[in-house]
């Protein structure tokens, strides 16, 4: 079978590498769906064989969202690399969406799984962090970046930094990137907001309704419905959706995609201690110390109530060679009105202080703590009475601290003491996030041509027919 042959079968199903998904008319689920081709990607595919980027030296325009990699980071990665793709005509990069997880967290994501399905994209499209060899590709001068919903880098990929050509966050911008770099940052609700500003500026045709539908949903989650009592809403996020919904009218109901969405990202149905605390978990690194930073989806209450707490909450700082934990529960009243509540956990009594008297003195933003009964001497739990202040609003405060102190002040030594207990047990790596001493600093492994081939080859392009039965292409 010649080259040509082998393809042609690809071809004539019109689905290209990684995510090229022509979804034709007719619905998903209900919704309907606009004869668009998703994710363009097809410069990783040419007329012959895929590629290795490295080998033939093909530069790589990789859209990097941050590594807790929620639906709002994933969503502007995909869009905007969407975007990038289609108005870079004759540009000799790849572009590239990455997911800054390894794929087996994805499906923890409940909420991004379902509104891709929603719209029909497949996850065995996806590229995710451990897919793709970043500093194989720095090393050979072949990447660029693009930082969208983070603006800092973890040190493990510090050296990464000087391929940065553009950032979108929203976010409080922590550092200077110079006049070289394209810099967009403001302090909207989604930074899938800023990602539908930059698309809407476009030629109008580049704007479908797949691809406004992932805005739409991702903006309304975000911003919890455009509810004035989250406080998380600014004007600029509901002028966006406005305008997705005067181009498309057909976009669901507001109250409904965010019904849907909301109960996803709140299902914590069947999963383990360790899995609430990962499905939505940052983690900061300073002088030897890791420190992670994790959204709980429920109440500090029904949190403290699990059955075997205070094992794991030790067992899972040991095994991620976390120093410290804080997990900031989420839970909605009446009006979508939030209720945030801490928790602070750490073996080292002085790490812990300091972090509790850190997060207590905050004045920018005031979190207005008021300590809780805890049932662990090792945890510290508060109310939290400004719940504006989000947990990417806390992350500036506890980065603050981790650069100005080390585990000698803290009386920790690198951590040490939070592994007495079993100190023959070896740290994996980080869950989410590249960190110093990490072995995926040492390079990750790359995903094969070969790979990504028999990745497209089962990609099953199904589109429903006009009574709602498959229609194979």
């Amino acid at each position: 079978m010649t080259d040509e042959e082998q393809w042609a079968p690809v071809a004539d199903r019109k689905v290209e590498v990684a995510g090229y998904l022509p979804l034709g008319t007719g619905s998903v689920r209900g919704f309907p769906c606009s004869p668009s081709p998703w994710l363009p990607w097809s410069s990783l595919l040419p007329a012959q064989r895929p590629p290795d980027h490295v080998q033939h030296h093909q530069e790589v325009h990789v859209v990097l969202g941050n590594e807790a990699c929620d639906l709002d980071s994933m969503v502007s990665a995909l869009t905007l690399a969407y975007y990038l793709a289609q108005t870079a005509a004759g540009a000799r990069a790849a572009i590239v969406p990455v997911l800054n997880i390894p794929r087996t967290e994805f499906p923890l994501r409940s909420e991004s799984i379902f509104l891709l399905r929603e719209q029909g994209i497949p996850d065995g499209c996806l590229i995710f962090r451990d897919e793709i060899d970043l500093a194989a590709l720095h090393r050979a001068g072949l990447l660029t970046l693009t930082l969208v919903d983070h603006h800092i880098l973890p040190s493990g990929d510090a050296a990464l930094e000087e391929t940065v050509i553009e950032v979108i966050d929203h976010r409080p911008l922590e550092r200077d990137w110079g006049p070289r770099r394209r810099v967009t940052v403001e302090p909207v609700g989604s930074c899938t907001t800023l990602v539908a500003e930059r698309v809407m500026e476009g030629p109008p045709e580049l704007l479908d309704r797949q691809t406004a539908a992932l805005l739409h949903g991702t903006i309304l989650l975000d911003c919890v419905n455009l509810a004035p009592e989250a406080r998380k809403v600014t004007p600029k996020d509901t002028q966006y959706v406005a305008l997705l919904e005067a181009r498309f009218p057909d976009l669901p109901a507001r109250d409904i995609i965010f019904e849907m969405l909301q109960k996803a990202k709140f299902d914590v149905t069947g999963l383990t201690t360790e899995q609430v605390l990962q499905k939505d978990l940052k983690v900061l690194s300073g002088d030897q110390l890791i420190v992670a930073i994790s959204a709980v989806y429920m109440t500090l209450e029904e949190f403290l109530q699990r059955p075997g707490l205070q094992h794991d909450l030790p067992t899972f700082c040991q095994q991620h060679s976390y120093a410290a934990l804080v997990a900031m529960t989420i839970s909605f009243g009446e009006r979508h009105k939030p209720h945030r509540q801490l928790a602070v956990y750490s073996p080292c009594a002085r790490l812990r202080a300091t972090l509790c008297s850190a997060l207590e003195c905050a004045s920018s933003p005031p979190l207005d703590l008021l300590p809780l009964p805890s049932p662990c001497p090792d945890l510290c739990t508060y109310r939290q009475g400004n719940v504006a202040a989000s947990r990417k609003k806390v992350l500036p405060i506890l980065r603050e601290l981790l650069l100005h102190g080390g585990p000698e002040s803290w009386g920790c030594r690198a951590g040490e003491e939070a592994m007495a207990e079993d100190e023959a047990l070896l740290p994996p790596t980080p869950m989410n996030s590249l960190v110093d001493d990490c072995p995926l600093a040492r390079g990750l492994p790359a995903l094969s041509p070969e790979a990504v081939f028999e990745r497209v080859s089962r990609l099953a392009v199904v589109r429903p027919g006009p009574a709602g039965s498959p229609e194979k292409k």
